[in-house]
């Protein structure tokens, strides 16, 4: 069974209940960075004990694997609806370590109509892997940590540009308008490092750690290229807890 495989069934059995996903996790070493939830296969269980009765529901949309790592975007209702990126690490086949990062379900879509979960599915460029994590960890160092907005249109195709993000219109003139509006309400929204970036094909994750509000925040993006561009964006933002509320001491990244 593939590593995407066993990520994709041991998610779906938290509205299932099946059993045998759980044994794709290591008992020995599973260490979790969801601050939320104890470290080891003890902890994933104690959330599922906690879960009321039927109430989950879990649809992965997408699925990617990079060397020792999966990743996976997918609609939650979990404690509630949300949109969530995981990220799983193998080691001896066996699932050995988990990030994720979690945002409420908006009630409604973008200002172009899009939901934090549609969009293109396919992946291609196989080839292109590695020259696509080089490309979106320039744009996120160039744009996101240090500003270099004389650089943003280099790596748009025009304003040819589809997004997810629940408050931002399509195109690099709807991410203007966005920055402006926060600007004016006084609020600010740092990058400050990057911590993984990802990629199968046409698709990149970058995990990044900064603030929002100045609150210290986990920023996943999702980019997906199109010829030597960056086409389409999804994005999950996650406040961090203060380090008393933890449950484990991994740390968010």
């Amino acid at each position: 069974m593939s590593y995407k495989q066993k990520v994709v069934d041991l998610l779906k059995s938290i509205e299932t209940n099946e059993s045998k996903p759980v044994s794709y996790i290591n008992p020995n070493q599973y260490t979790q960075h969801n601050l939320a939830v104890a470290d080891g296969l003890s902890g994933f269980g104690a959330v599922l004990a906690a879960l009321p009765a039927n109430s989950a529901e879990v649809n992965t949309v997408r699925a990617f694997q990079d060397g020792n790592y999966v990743f996976t975007h997918t609609e939650y209702n979990f404690f509630g609806p949300k949109i969530g990126f995981d990220i799983f690490r193998f080691e001896d086949d066996l699932i050995v370590e988990h990030w994720d990062n979690l945002q409420e379900t908006p009630k409604t879509t973008n200002p172009s109509g899009r939901t934090m979960i549609d969009g293109a599915l396919e992946i291609t460029d196989h080839n292109k892997s590695e020259a696509n994590k080089t490309l979106v960890t320039n744009f996120v160092t160039d744009i996101l940590l240090n500003g270099e907005m004389s650089k943003l249109q280099s790596y748009f195709n025009g304003d040819h540009y589809i997004q997810h993000n629940p408050s931002i219109a399509d195109g690099l003139s709807g991410l203007g308008a966005a920055l402006e509006a926060l600007t004016k309400q006084g609020i600010q929204m740092k990058y400050e490092k990057v911590h993984h970036v990802l990629g199968e094909g046409n698709f990149v994750l970058v995990v990044s750690e900064g603030s929002f509000a100045e609150q210290h925040t986990s920023f996943y993006d999702l980019f997906r290229v199109e010829n030597g561009k960056i086409a389409e964006h999804w994005d999950t933002i996650e406040a961090i807890p203060t380090k008393d509320t933890w449950k484990n001491n991994n740390g968010k990244f």
